[in-house]
């Protein structure tokens, strides 16, 4: 294991450049949303050509899927640190700042190395912007930072890799990993991945490489054949949920959760997390999984005290969180069907309240329909409102498409301002209630920063 812990790094990167602030480098590399979602590997690729494929010094557990990545990436993450390797972190999208996607043992990347690789990557990105190929997009140029900020600055034992959108074609899949993991298949982003389970499968199954091993906790039988199917084409053995590893869950309540880990080589029990909802014993079960198939391949060094350590003390940001306890205020960035049913099971399953009390902000690109009959039947109170994003549902239509759902709440308001609609969720929410923000992360971004009084908020992709 390396010794290197974070701190004041030798970046390999020379100071002169067009940047000489965080927020300089921060606004050039945001600027590039302009040129949008461009799902494709060349233009990465081009860029790594350029430093010498610095990716393939690096050991990567790659996470793939619909819903549960960023929970996956998070107990992978704690449990590897537990265990004593020093682990980069790549997720999407980021809650406060653009440094929170890139982290090296739970640290930021600091402003000073997020600068100099700005300066050496913006030569490379304007030459390839001068190409048939085009401009890189704001995440391909932030892929590429950290892979940089990995191989030349931080050498971490492990990265923990979370796609961005599908995976056959998305930026990340340019590197080969230890491990592949893809947690679900679910109804999102049809626009790019296909409108059927089996065209999204056949999406999230392009990160499987040749002969490494991939775990999966996908459950519908069509999305399951196109993952043995690929997987047997390369050689590539599938550990699935309820196949190959199952978890049983043994106690459940607000603030904890007990499970027992039944896998191919051990099984271990109990386990405990203090993330909430059985989607996150799924989450943590496939994070136990991978862990294992770590062990069994690589010589990954991992005591079970360990392991029971690192679940324990892992944690995901805006994910059944509950920030205020007067009154009681839940997060949850469920955004589409799959995870809102997530969501609704949760809260029966670990909370109890007097009155449930939702507000809720979408952007237009979702299945609101759908979303929203899994969540409405179980509130007694609903405020519609819109995230502060340009992709944004209108409150009004939001509130339309509520009002024809079954279960839809008689006391349902429309806000577009979320500042306002949070004072009245507050307001109305008693001792014995419940309050639960969900809907967009942007949404939930700037509650959750509004609510810890954050101010270095700077929410996005």
């Amino acid at each position: 294991m390396s010794e290197r812990t974070g701190g004041a790094f030798d970046t390999g990167v020379q100071d002169a450049g067009p940047f000489r602030t965080y927020e300089e480098a921060r606004d050039w590399i945001t600027g590039l949303t302009a040129f949008g979602i461009r799902p494709g590997l060349e233009r990465i690729t081009w860029l790594l050509e350029r430093f010498d494929r610095p990716e393939r010094r690096l050991k990567f557990i790659h996470v793939a899927g619909t819903n549960g990545k960023g929970s996956v990436c998070a107990y992978l993450t704690s449990v590897l640190r537990a265990a004593g390797y020093n682990v980069g972190t790549f997720t999407s999208p980021y809650l406060t700042r653009f440094t929170d996607r890139i982290t090296f043992n739970g640290r930021d990347i600091p402003d000073e190395v997020l600068v100099r690789l700005a300066n050496e990557v913006k030569p490379h990105v304007d030459e390839l912007a001068e190409t048939e190929l085009g401009s890189p997009t704001m995440f391909e140029v932030t892929t590429m930072l950290a892979i940089l900020y990995f191989a030349k600055v931080a050498y971490p034992d492990y990265v923990v890799w979370e796609a961005g959108l599908g995976g056959r074609l998305d930026v990340t899949n340019v590197v080969v990993p230890v491990a592949s993991v893809i947690t679900n298949i679910g109804h999102d982003h049809m626009d790019v991945l296909g409108d059927t389970l089996e065209a999204i499968a056949a999406e999230k199954a392009g990160i499987i490489k040749a002969g490494v091993p991939v775990v999966s906790a996908a459950s519908q039988p069509e999305a399951i054949r196109v993952l043995a199917e690929t997987a047997t084409a390369k050689k590539s053995t599938l550990y699935l949920l309820g196949k190959q590893f199952r978890e049983t869950p043994l106690e459940s309540g607000e603030g904890t959760q007990r499970f027992r880990f039944e896998g191919p080589f051990r099984a271990i029990e109990p386990l405990e997390i203090a993330m909430r909802g059985a989607h996150q014993r799924t989450n943590a079960a496939v994070a136990v999984m991978t862990l294992e198939v770590l062990r069994q391949y690589y010589a990954l060094i991992l005591e079970e005290g360990v392991l029971e350590e690192g679940l324990r003390a892992a944690r995901w940001p805006g994910r059944l969180e509950l920030v205020r306890e007067e009154p009681r205020i839940l997060l949850d960035g469920a955004h589409n069907p799959e995870g809102m049913a997530a969501l609704a099971a949760a809260l029966k399953e670990s909370f109890r309240w007097r009155r449930l009390h939702l507000m809720i902000g979408a952007l237009a690109n979702k299945n609101h329909i759908d979303m929203l009959r899994h969540i409405l039947p179980i509130a007694d109170s609903l405020i519609v409102t819109e995230p502060d994003f340009k992709k944004k549902l209108d409150a009004g239509e939001l509130a339309r498409i509520a009002a024809g759902i079954p279960g839809c709440p008689a006391d349902a308001a429309a806000e577009p301002d979320w500042r306002r609609a949070l004072d009245m969720l507050i307001g109305r929410t008693g001792p014995e209630d419940l309050a639960v923000v969900s809907g967009s992360l942007y949404l939930i971004a700037d509650v959750r920063s509004s609510l810890l009084h954050d101010r270095d908020i700077e929410k996005g992709w």
